[in-house]
């Protein structure tokens, strides 16, 4: 009986494994359906995994242990903590006015402000310049909205962002208003991190045209770590997230950047803008 149990904990480990290596990141109620065990028994398996030490532990899930160079799929991204991107975007469409020109970068947080956006009176007469393929096709499938969408063109990575030289060309010709960007991990003193490269640099010349640099980042992206440098503190004007920030994190950030937005998980409450008075 107990040979049996550890037997098909062993295939499910090893399955969890293979998803892994495949896709960067999983999730443990995706993994509970296909599996057929309930959400407690993945939790201990990941836990298991974790303690040898063959991938990290997140919020709702795991991811790999090579995460500073590996960046999950977009579909995989996109039904993780989608309830604190919702809050996140939702609060960054107050950012926005009717006839501004903005930039809205890769990755599924920005991508969730983008459907947001859309959905609101804010995106009137605005001009959104993107080097997401998921954001673009968002706008192209609207109807009767004033908007017009600007593609970066690039090379696509794994998170159907358009990247390298060609973007940055097209990037240099252009001036915004405000941008959006999301980001793999914060980093304290450090900044804002991405795994890939080349995706880093493409978010660098977003910012350098841009009057204003917001960005969109959940909770649980303070206890990441990632490869390229993209953005320091200094570098950003505001930073939201959820109230869900340790509030150490809180203290450290709020002393490192312009103004840090902790917006609540819970309907109903005011969201708390806590403003830095250190620095610039």
């Amino acid at each position: 009986m107990c040979d049996n149990v550890q037997m098909i904990s062993s295939q499910r480990q090893h399955l969890i494994l293979n998803r892994l290596r495949t896709r960067g990141a999983v999730r443990i109620s995706a993994l509970s359906h296909e599996l057929g065990v309930s959400a407690m028994t993945i939790r201990r398996d990941i836990a298991d995994l974790s303690d040898k030490g063959l991938l990290k532990r997140v919020h709702g899930g795991a991811v790999t242990t090579s995460s500073l160079l590996a960046e999950p799929l977009f579909s995989v991204k996109s039904q993780m903590d989608m309830g604190l991107k919702d809050v996140i975007a939702r609060r960054a469409v107050s950012y926005v006015s009717p006839g501004d020109v903005i930039a809205v970068g890769g990755g599924t947080t920005a991508y969730v402000f983008a459907q947001h956006l859309l959905e609101s009176s804010q995106c009137e007469g605005i001009t959104l310049l993107t080097n997401s393929i998921p954001v673009a096709e968002l706008v192209q499938a609207m109807e009767n909205k004033d908007v017009e969408v600007i593609v970066t063109g690039g090379v696509i990575t794994r998170s159907s962002s358009l990247v390298g030289p060609i973007a940055d060309k097209v990037v240099a010709s252009l001036r915004i208003n405000t941008v959006f960007l999301g980001t793999h991990s914060v980093s304290i003193p450090r900044g804002f991190l991405m795994p890939n490269s080349l995706e880093a640099a493409t978010d660098m010349a977003l910012m350098s045209i841009a009057d204003r640099t917001i960005i969109l980042t959940d909770h649980t992206k303070w206890s990441c770590t990632s490869l390229s440098l993209f953005a320091s503190f200094d570098q950003v004007d505001t930073v939201i997230t959820d109230d869900g920030l340790d509030k150490q994190y809180v203290d450290e950030t709020k002393a490192l950047v312009r103004e840090l937005v902790l917006t609540p998980r819970e309907k109903g409450r005011d969201a708390h803008i806590a403003e830095s008075h250190g620095g610039r």
